[in-house]
């Protein structure tokens, strides 16, 4: 049997009720049952949930489902890597000492099978969006997130939802396809091509699936997400390939 590599991101659990994402989280779980025979490496993309911040010891309540079922595929051998995302990148060692699981800061380069992978979220790259860059340098600083630690986490926790619930998943403009020269993670692949090639570049954050040849043998997928699209990719040793869970 083949071991493959998957690649999913933006489940946004927790969003935008708790009655919607528990269903969208039994549905995850199921993606994860049907794919774990052929799994040897499973990557997350990030925006795995709708917010996420790591106390010393508390963390949001909820998702356990999910947990365990992740603690049981790497106990089962499955090498598991969670990105960070623009909703979840206060993920600290939690995942890490108790499931075993590979936290990706900013991108990750791996080569399989002789192909070569850029992999990122998405967020904070390309041209433009100079607001949410200096947002995210914040967000992402030590010092900013240690004083953030120091708020009790009713207040903390209750704040970081407050927050995410205003993102552009909240409202209902549907997303499109912009053209290769306007998608800014298709020019952000491209300038990093005209440096070093890659044989695909992985991303999420997009929320929108996405296959685009690049030309020379590259190729970039958006992973899209999980509240309208439940899509994917998946590498079977010789190609990457978008697809689609339970379409709706």
């Amino acid at each position: 049997m083949t071991k493959n590599l998957y690649f999913a991101s933006d489940f946004h659990l927790g969003s935008p009720t708790l009655e919607t994402s528990r269903k969208r989280e039994d549905r995850v779980i199921r993606w994860l049952d049907a794919i774990a025979p052929t799994c040897a490496e499973l990557f997350l993309v990030g925006d795995v949930f709708d917010f996420w911040f790591e106390y010393k010891t508390v963390v949001p309540k909820g998702f356990i489902r999910l947990q365990g079922k992740l603690a049981s595929m790497s106990d089962a051998g499955i090498k598991i890597y969670f990105f960070k995302g623009n909703h979840d990148m206060w993920v600290d060692d939690y995942f890490t000492t108790e499931m075993g699981i590979q936290i990706v800061s900013d991108d990750l380069v791996i080569e399989r099978s002789g192909k070569k992978f850029y992999i990122h979220h998405g967020d904070g790259l390309g041209p433009g969006d100079h607001k949410y860059k200096f947002l995210r340098r914040i967000f992402r600083n030590p010092v900013c997130q240690w004083l953030f630690s120091l708020v009790p986490p009713r207040i903390g926790l209750g704040f970081g939802i407050w927050w995410s619930g205003h993102s552009r998943l909240a409202s209902s403009t549907e997303e499109v396809f912009m053209g290769e020269e306007n998608e800014w993670l298709a020019v952000y692949a491209k300038e990093q091509l005209k440096r070093e090639h890659f044989d695909y570049f992985i991303f999420g954050h997009r929320h929108l699936p996405l296959s685009v040849d690049l030309g020379d043998g590259s190729k970039y997928i958006n992973t899209g997400e999980w509240i309208n699209h439940c899509s994917y990719a998946e590498f079977d040793g010789k190609d990457l390939s978008l697809k689609y869970f339970e379409e709706y």
